[in-house]
């Protein structure tokens, strides 16, 4: 699914790490609603209905969680992932190829441990979101989307630190969210 952009290298990634440290706290807009029917397979929309039973409503998620319960019951902890444009932008000036990441919600944000701690509560339009406490690492696919130097990166303990590859949450008040919708902390 690459083309033939060349990917950054660790040190390029590493050299802009004040950049990314710079992200917004709070109150930053939704930039990207994706939803995720099939594997592989990404709907860019402009508003979005997220419960607490099914995550993204149409989202694959329920369908396919591969974190279940010891009960077999879905783990809500994976319902929702967001990424940092400000990341994605050093990956791949492509913004077409942003939803490549897989994942539901982009947005100019720090989505670091330290500003988004476990348990910390945001607003997206009418919904409320949880942070929740699975790390979201990249994957063999986000390496051949980006590069392995860009898995490493993202995997490092800075990068794990500031949650480059993402984070998870889960939803715990149901509300429709839309691009541009603020994303403020609780």
């Amino acid at each position: 699914m690459h083309t033939n952009e060349q990917f950054a290298t660790e040190a390029e990634l590493t050299a802009r790490l004040d950049y990314l440290r710079q992200a917004p706290a709070t109150g930053s807009p939704v930039a990207y609603i994706i939803r995720r029917p099939v594997t592989d397979q990404r709907e860019l929309l402009e508003t979005a209905q997220l419960t607490p039973a099914a995550g993204m409503v149409g989202d694959r998620w329920a369908k396919t969680c591969s974190h279940k319960q010891p009960d077999g019951t879905l783990n809500p902890d994976t319902q929702i992932t967001l990424m940092s444009t400000r990341m994605l932008g050093l990956l791949t000036a492509d913004h077409a190829r942003w939803p490549l990441a897989g994942d539901n919600l982009l947005a100019d944000l720090d989505l670091s441990d330290t500003n988004l701690p476990v348990g910390q509560r945001v607003r997206i339009g009418t919904a409320v979101l949880e942070i929740t406490e699975r790390p979201h690492t990249g994957c063999a696919k986000f390496s051949r989307r980006f590069g392995p130097e860009a898995l490493k990166f993202v995997n490092s303990p800075e990068g794990k630190a500031l949650r480059l590859r993402g984070v998870h949450a889960q939803v715990v008040t149901a509300g429709r969210i839309k691009v541009g919708d603020a994303i403020t902390k609780l």
